[in-house]
């Protein structure tokens, strides 16, 4: 049983650091960083500058350049994954007459998944260009607090529309930015979250139709091999009567390859279920990640606290409610789905 208590401490130190990461996501100071840190400063001594050097360019490559490095590994993963349902569940289903319709769910769904997953990578966020700032400064009113009007990007030197943000990564400003995605290699912004948010919601689909089936492939051998009316002789010499955890470690020994598949389709739908319903509670609201970033207890950047002589920026009473930008939740859904266009102006 002794890797059963290693599995169970594994599943336990993911969950604590999704805990962790969500709890702390939007300060400076968390205990990653701090902990990271320190590492480093405990490793760099000790560690060549060749290696550090390939570290550095290396993780900027990864989270400060444009890369399909996580495209790839997510076809890598989607690949295998597959491969081990359609050649270990697929056949076990069969002799259990599942039909083919349920069988033929997790394949549709990939469809799916795919066709938004290309839109999310292939379609243009809302990039803020030189021709388009003008009418895209309409779209949306500053708030002035989060965004102010005469603003400039200091990169691209263009006026920034409200809900805009300069992506370091792709070196553009994006209309109604949201965030940057590593795993679609493109930022998510106005033009975009609606592929994107269905995109999150067929890999949930995904993940959990497949759990199901395997999950209920193994219930079914449990059941015809009669395991739970089985008994064994432990390490004392005493009977005992087998129990779930004998069973799941049967079950381990057995089907090592399918149970720990099943484990990560589990890990991979609540991790994304998770994220997919606080994008979904965005929609709802009107508010992008940056925006929800930013409002956890910022202050106006045009704001200095310790000056004596300016005045601070004061925005209007009906500016200081936290979803200045909520419409109502059917208006708020429409203008994820239907994205307002940029103002054009009238030809005299």
């Amino acid at each position: 049983m002794d890797f059963l208590s290693l599995f169970a401490a594994y599943v336990l130190l993911v969950l604590t650091c999704i805990i962790l990461l969500c709890r702390y996501s939007g300060q400076q100071q968390t205990p990653f960083l701090t902990f990271f840190n320190f590492v480093v400063k405990f490793v760099e001594p000790i560690t060549p500058k060749w290696l550090q050097t390939f570290s550095q360019r290396t993780l900027h490559r990864l989270f400060h350049q444009r890369s399909n490095m996580f495209i790839y590994l997510h076809l890598l993963l989607e690949c295998a994954v597959y491969a081990e349902f359609t050649y270990e569940v697929f056949g076990f289903c069969r002799e259990m007459d599942t039909t083919l319709t349920s069988l033929s769910v997790p394949y549709i769904l990939l469809a799916v998944k795919t066709f938004f997953f290309y839109l999310c990578i292939r379609r243009d966020p809302g990039t803020v260009t030189e021709k388009k700032v003008a009418g895209q400064q309409h779209v949306y009113p500053y708030d002035r607090r989060l965004f102010h009007p005469g603003v400039s990007c200091p990169t691209c030197q263009l006026i920034k529309p409200a809900r805009s943000k300069h992506c370091r990564v792709c070196d553009r400003c994006v209309q109604r930015f949201d965030h940057h995605c590593v795993w679609v290699n493109n930022c998510i912004g106005a033009l975009n979250t609606r592929y994107f948010l269905l995109y999150l919601y067929s890999v949930c689909a995904m993940a959990g139709d497949m759990a199901v089936l395997t999950a209920d492939m193994l219930l079914h051998a449990v059941l015809r091999s009669g395991l739970l009316r089985a008994s064994y002789v432990d390490e004392f010499g005493e009977q005992q009567t087998a129990g779930p955890l004998f069973v799941v470690q049967h079950l381990f020994l057995t089907f090592p390859r399918i149970v720990f598949m099943l484990g990560f389709l589990v890990f991979v739908f609540f991790l994304l279920a998770g994220y997919a319903m606080f994008h979904s509670y965005l929609a709802l609201v009107n508010q992008t990640s940056n925006e929800w970033y930013k409002s956890r207890g910022s202050v106006c950047q045009h704001c200095h606290p310790t000056s004596t002589s300016d005045h601070l920026c004061q925005p209007a009473p009906d500016h200081s409610k936290r979803y200045f930008y909520s419409r109502g939740l059917l208006r708020n859904l429409g203008e994820i789905f239907y994205p307002p266009q940029p103002v054009r102006k009238k030809d005299n």
